[in-house]
C-alpha cells in the first residue's frame, strides 16, 4: 500500500516541501500557544477555573 503512496507521491514536483512546510506551522503554533499560555493574566486563568462552581 505504502508503495502505491510512495510512487504517487515521488511524481509531483516540490513534493519534499510539503512536509517542511508543515512542520513550520506546527512548530510555530506551538511556540506561539506556549508563549500565550505563559503571559496570560493569572487572575483571569483563577476566575476561569471557578467558573464551574459559580451558581450564577
Amino acid at each position: 500500500m505504502l508503495k502505491f503512496i510512495k510512487h504517487n507521491l515521488e511524481t509531483i514536483a516540490g513534493v519534499d516541501i510539503y512536509p517542511i512546510i508543515s512542520l513550520t506551522i506546527f512548530f510555530t503554533a506551538f511556540v506561539l500557544f506556549t508563549i500565550w499560555a505563559f503571559t496570560y493574566s493569572k487572575e483571569k486563568i483563577k476566575e476561569i477555573s471557578e467558573m464551574p462552581l459559580n451558581d450564577e
